[in-house]
């Protein structure tokens, strides 16, 4: 039977006080998430990378396959005045999305800009060539 919508993902937790894991739920829902644009010269893609800078972001086509690769290191310590820790929290991870570009897109032909915590792509699209078909005869002799 299905549950009504009202109840959310995680009604059962909800329901017998398991507390919710906000920064887990968090991050596996809104890291990279991507909208992708067709339009008549190619499409226009925005991956959303919050808390990432530009440095941490690299992107490669290999095999016809367009490769983007997030990591983090982060480290926010606080001191009080006695130099004691108070709060130590550390982050380090790494995503990564790909999507199939075709064989005849090469990294010259995308552009990238990373803004704001979103990297955009513009990827052009490329006529497929079409197959020549060779007629292959047997030599008679």
């Amino acid at each position: 039977m299905l549950m009504p919508s009202i109840f959310g993902e995680n009604f059962m937790d909800d329901f017998f006080g398991v507390p919710e894991r906000t920064y887990t739920k968090s991050a596996q829902n809104t890291l990279m998430k991507t909208d992708v644009v067709e339009n008549k010269d190619g499409f226009d893609v925005s991956i959303d990378l919050p808390g990432f800078k530009k440095e941490d972001v690299k992107g490669e086509v290999k095999d016809g396959y367009l490769i983007i690769t997030a990591s983090t290191n982060q480290n926010k310590d606080e001191k009080n005045k006695d130099g004691k820790y108070i709060r130590k929290e550390r982050y380090s991870g790494t995503c990564q999305r790909s999507f199939y570009v075709g064989d005849d897109i090469t990294q010259n032909d995308i552009k990238a800009k990373f803004e704001d915590g979103v990297l955009k792509l513009e990827i052009p699209k490329k006529e497929a060539k079409p197959e020549v078909k060779e007629a292959k005869y047997i030599s008679i002799a």
